[in-house]
């Protein structure tokens, strides 16, 4: 597409802040998504927790985790955002984790990052729960410890971490030392993935999505960021359109017991979001105790999953798309050019770093790596919602962790230990 021929809105998104690369983007995104979910009783006790004084958001702190992970307090953290199985090297290989198991320190990944945090966070809801209140103002505790607020930043930024399939593999350190072209742009297989398939999404935007859905729970939750126009085609085409028949499996575990559960959605649904968080809510026993254990139950000893949260059973398809199609096959074969080939300012890593959207309608030479802005792979990347779906899961999955952790429910919507939509 020749930058004459685009609208005014795609040329402004072409020239965005640096910091709206997809590392920013995609993590925002989730947040925002996971914030039209939760249960009205959540977001009054998540601001508390992360001491906002004005309006409350959760997605400004959603890449907290990646802003800090390289201060000496917080350097542990790196290996928080993945998790490597030795076995695992697709396309030729998948393996999570295979015969001789995780890569790293035993417990120090991304999924018992997960069940960590939310550990820590349940273990403080309980205790405020029990407390006595002095005031009518249950939500104002002024002594959040501080690793309570860290714990529930880093759950809002692993569980978009967890989405992300090159978070899963530990070939090349996740695509990063796999170098490919990218629209005639050198780059590497992680960064096509971190920013340059959603900033080609940006760039190419129906012009209708500019403008207000006729949802005001949707649009209440939106904050004139560059990406706005993106979440209300992930709603309305994807949560109320392609994936309203399959959204309810999200959160399913395999231990669940699946007679709680609703089986499709109700002709209400299909037509109004109002009551959203109702339906994630509707996939958790909200009557029973708030503890979720990670008993551990066929994941592969990481002592993660149980009937309630099973973050290896949530990731463990997402992994499978890194042999399935990240990784073509022909970056296998593919010969590296001599390394005398002058690259000179056009190599794109394209990470939080880096302009993306500018990258990609900069002029450009031709690169000499495998090229992925190809129907074959980023055109079948796009017209599946690959993305997109990896996106609204994460958000929805989110919500359904804070929800029941944080949600309180009156008489009427915790009688059957579930709610009915």
């Amino acid at each position: 597409m020749r930058l004459s021929s685009l609208s005014p809105f795609v040329l402004a998104v072409a020239f965005i802040p640096h910091t709206y690369a997809w590392g920013t983007v995609g993590h925002e995104v989730v947040a925002t998504l996971a914030q039209m979910h939760l249960h009205p009783s959540v977001m009054p006790k998540l601001c508390a927790i992360l001491d906002y004084d004005g309006e409350c958001h959760l997605a400004p702190v959603a890449t907290w985790a990646d802003r800090i992970r390289r201060e000496a307090k917080y350097r542990w953290t790196g290996p928080l955002h993945y998790i490597n199985a030795v076995d695992d090297y697709p396309s030729a290989t998948c393996a999570f984790p295979g015969p001789r198991g995780w890569q790293g320190r035993t417990h120090i990944n991304v999924l018992n990052g997960i069940r960590n945090t939310t550990t820590v966070l349940q273990e403080f809801e309980g205790r405020r729960a029990s407390a006595s209140v002095p005031s009518d103002d249950s939500n104002d505790d002024t002594d959040v410890p501080g690793y309570v607020q860290d714990a529930l930043k880093f759950l809002i930024h692993f569980v978009g971490d967890m989405h992300m399939p090159l978070h899963l593999t530990g070939r090349n350190r996740g695509g990063n030392g796999d170098k490919v072209a990218f629209d005639g742009r050198t780059t590497n297989l992680h960064s096509v993935w971190d920013s340059l398939l959603i900033s080609e999404r940006l760039r190419t935007l129906p012009r209708n999505y500019t403008h207000p859905l006729p949802l005001p729970d949707v649009e209440a939750y939106l904050r004139g960021t560059i990406y706005d126009p993106y979440i209300r085609r992930l709603v309305w085409e994807g949560l109320l359109g392609r994936w309203q028949d399959e959204q309810d499996t999200w959160l399913i575990c395999p231990t669940s017991d699946s007679s709680t559960r609703p089986s499709s959605p109700s002709p209400q649904r299909q037509h109004q979001f109002a009551s959203t968080w109702q339906s994630v809510l509707s996939l958790f026993n909200l009557a029973s105790a708030r503890t979720s254990t990670g008993q551990g139950e066929g994941d592969d000893g990481l002592g993660v999953d149980d009937d309630i949260l099973c973050p290896y059973a949530w990731a463990k398809p997402i992994q499978q798309l890194n042999c399935e199609f990240i990784f073509p096959k022909e970056l296998d074969d593919f010969v590296p050019p001599h390394r005398s080939f002058d690259l000179g300012d056009e190599e794109c890593a394209c990470g939080d770093d880096e302009d993306a959207l500018t990258a990609l309608a900069r002029k450009r030479k031709q690169s000499p790596y495998l090229e992925l802005y190809t129907p074959d792979y980023a055109g079948m990347i796009k017209e599946q919602w690959i993305v997109e779906k990896l996106l609204t899961q994460a958000g929805t999955r989110l919500a359904a962790v804070l929800n029941w952790i944080f949600a309180e429910l009156d008489e009427d919507e915790s009688r059957s230990g579930c709610l009915t939509l």
